[in-house]
């Protein structure tokens, strides 16, 4: 790392120590009935995106939370109506390092940077990632982002799986911060999917309307279960191939894993999904007979065939309504090829 990117790092970190020490941030809510009955924490979450599900119970145990004025557990519940109170005060510990990784930036100004994640990246440090993430290489590109989602994580106001790729927004600074994720808790900003699916959609389009939660049964998993959060997906058929479809997914909400657990619960599986999908072998017996070339596409399949598309937002400054689209990759490109998909 040269003197410029490390005089960067040393400027943002500094801003995250003054941002501690000059600011506590008073965020107010009114429970929306629509999300509840929910636990606090829970809720939280998904109210407050650019927040940690770990962080918020930290600030509740912290007795920064206070419903109805009153300081509550993570596990308390929300029926709808009640007032939110919440405390935030930036971290400052775990400020990441810069690291020189390369960056595909489909726009960027003062405020707002848009890019296009490669699959395999991590997007934000965390357990068993201390490095080698999107915010490594955004820290050594802008030095200074948003401190509002906490200092492990600037600049991060909404994410990608891993093995996902595509579209992602970066706040530059906490006012471009607080505008993309009202526009996210709000429900207008657009996120377009394209996904390779398994098996041929009978209908040319359909909604998915299920509620999502942690799996009772393995928590490091997604399911569609009773008492989840409500999830909406919508999609239609761009192009069918023998055993396959290709899906253009819009998101009503944005659940974690939500298109991949979706799809599986209709019997499309994500191309690719190892963790919700099907094995290698069991998505090739999918394929009709007198089709290698389908065969070979999928044993050359190295993750999910899943790729944020377009995102649609309005400038957090300017007000005007933006449309960004992030090219496809090379090995989606390929699968189309294989798939006679121009």
């Amino acid at each position: 790392m040269g003197r410029i990117g490390r005089f960067r790092w040393f400027l943002s970190r500094l801003c995250c120590i003054m941002s501690t020490m000059n600011k506590i941030e008073t965020i107010h809510l009114r429970a929306d009935a629509e999300l509840c009955p929910e636990r606090i924490d829970l809720y939280l979450a998904e109210a407050l995106p650019d927040l940690s599900r770990s962080r918020i119970q930290k600030l509740i145990r912290e007795g920064k939370v206070r419903v109805d004025g009153r300081e509550v557990k993570p596990k308390h519940p929300v029926e709808g109506g009640e007032e939110i109170e919440l405390l935030t005060l930036p971290a400052v510990q775990s400020m990441p390092e810069p690291e020189d990784i390369p960056l595909e930036v489909l726009y960027e100004d003062e405020d707002l940077s848009i890019v296009n994640k490669p699959a395999g990246l991590v997007v934000h440090p965390g357990a068993g990632m201390p490095s080698g993430t999107l915010v490594n290489a955004l820290v050594h590109r802008y030095g200074v982002l948003s401190g509002a989602g906490g200092a492990d994580r600037p600049g991060i106001v909404h994410r990608l799986d891993r093995l996902t790729s595509g579209c992602l927004a970066v706040a530059r600074n906490d006012m471009a911060h607080r505008s993309l994720s009202l526009q996210l808790a709000e429900r207008t900003m657009g996120r377009l999917y394209l996904a390779w699916v398994i098996g041929e959609a009978g209908e040319a389009e359909g909604r998915i309307d299920a509620p999502i939660g942690r799996s009772r049964n393995n928590p490091t998993r997604m399911a569609i279960i009773g008492g989840g959060r409500p999830a909406g997906t919508n999609w239609r058929v761009l192009a069918r191939a023998p055993g396959l479809t290709r899906l253009e997914c819009r998101l009503e909400t944005g659940r974690t894993h939500q298109i991949r657990v979706h799809l599986t619960c209709i019997g499309h599986p994500v191309v690719g999904d190892r963790q919700y999908g099907l094995a290698p072998r069991d998505e090739r017996m999918r394929i009709p007979p007198g089709h290698p070339h389908l065969i070979q596409a999928l044993a050359r399949c190295g993750r999910q065939m899943l790729h944020a598309w377009q995102i649609r937002l309005c400038h957090p400054r300017t007000g005007e309504e933006m449309v960004v689209e992030a090219p496809l990759p090379d090995d989606f490109r390929a699968f189309d090829r294989a798939a006679g998909v121009d």
